[in-house]
């Protein structure tokens, strides 16, 4: 469900830019006031393991469209929700830069899509209260499950609207509307039954984290950081090359109402934007120029997981740093 600045214009761009920032603005204070320095480390390789598992689309059966987790019902579950936020904002800020996959004029469009109704709205709201306190893994499921439909529903309704106020006419709202919602209800099954197998593996085989919810920290951070970053490398250089190659349900719903994925963008903005996003774009569509496509992927994998750690590793240090630096001078 990552929008390319064609389906955009500059106004509402610009508008959701800001908005996300507020957002992204406030998770940030939040972090710095409440989340447990112990669990930093943590963001590169959660952030890692989503990049990751975003690139493995899985097939929609009997509608040759395909789909990916959105993530963000998993990261809060396991980080909480302000922290969950900034993580999908560097996510998708790396896919966009250094992968060409989501636009940079979009960005702000993405990140409210598919970061802020889970993070926000469908954890705290349909995830927490299912789950209850002694989260079994019956309510974990069901949890995870109604979360994840939730937050892709009223992410998808959030593009055709997008698109609307942007005057993009070859999709036109009812009709594009009508082919998002269904075959991002079915992506939100996939993805559901995915977090909850995470969810419920993790709380199985780390210490302590039968005890409380993985957001309030008793378990083992060193061991959970391990776990996703392993898993991370294993599915951006391994499993990713099992991707179903149909087209994911954004480009789908976009051939079934105008009868094609891609539409031409106009405009000195446009353009300005598409030439930086060349620029940054060192593996484009997770592919290496002049290298077989097995061994790019892989490649494009790896590296975006490195870049995932690092980036966002670095981040979480530097919210700690300013955090304790202010404490110091009070």
């Amino acid at each position: 469900m990552h929008m390319a600045d064609a389906l955009l214009s500059p106004a509402v761009g610009g508008a959701m830019l800001a908005v996300s920032a507020g957002v992204l603005g406030y998770s940030i204070r939040d972090v710095r006031k409440n989340f447990q320095e112990k669990r930093i480390p943590l963001m590169g390789v959660a952030g890692a393991f989503v990049f990751a598992a975003q690139m493995v689309n899985f097939a929609i059966p009997g509608t040759g469209s395909s789909g990916h987790i959105g993530g963000a019902v998993l990261l809060a579950a396991l980080l909480g929700p302000a922290p969950a936020f900034i993580v999908m904002a560097g996510v998708l800020l790396i896919q966009a830069l250094f992968f060409a996959d989501g636009g940079l004029l979009a960005w702000g469009c993405n990140l409210f899509n598919l970061g802020f109704f889970g993070c926000f709205l469908a954890y705290p709201y349909v995830f927490r209260p299912i789950a209850g306190k002694r989260m079994s893994r019956g309510r974990i499921f069901a949890a995870s499950l109604l979360a994840c439909i939730v937050s892709l529903e009223l992410g998808a309704f959030a593009v055709t609207l997008e698109t609307l106020l942007s005057g993009i006419t070859e999709l036109p709202f009812s009709l594009f509307a009508a082919v998002m919602l269904p075959i991002h209800l079915a992506i939100a099954v996939g993805e559901g039954i995915a977090t909850g197998a995470v969810l419920i593996f993790l709380r199985r085989n780390l210490p302590d984290a039968e005890k409380l919810r993985l957001e309030e920290g008793t378990f083992s951070v060193g061991r959970l950081a391990m776990v996703l970053g392993l898993s991370a490398l294993v599915i951006g250089g391994g499993v990713s090359l099992l991707a179903s190659g149909s087209p994911d349900g954004l480009e789908w719903s976009m051939e079934k109402t105008a009868g094609t994925a891609e539409l031409e963008h106009s405009g000195a903005l446009h353009g300005l934007v598409a030439r930086i996003a060349e620029w940054f774009a060192l593996l484009p569509d997770y592919a290496l120029p002049g290298v077989d496509s097995r061994i790019g992927t892989s490649i494009a994998g790896i590296a975006g997981v490195g870049l995932c750690v690092l980036i966002l590793g670095l981040c979480g240090y530097a919210l700690r740093w300013k955090k304790t630096h202010r404490d110091v001078l009070r």
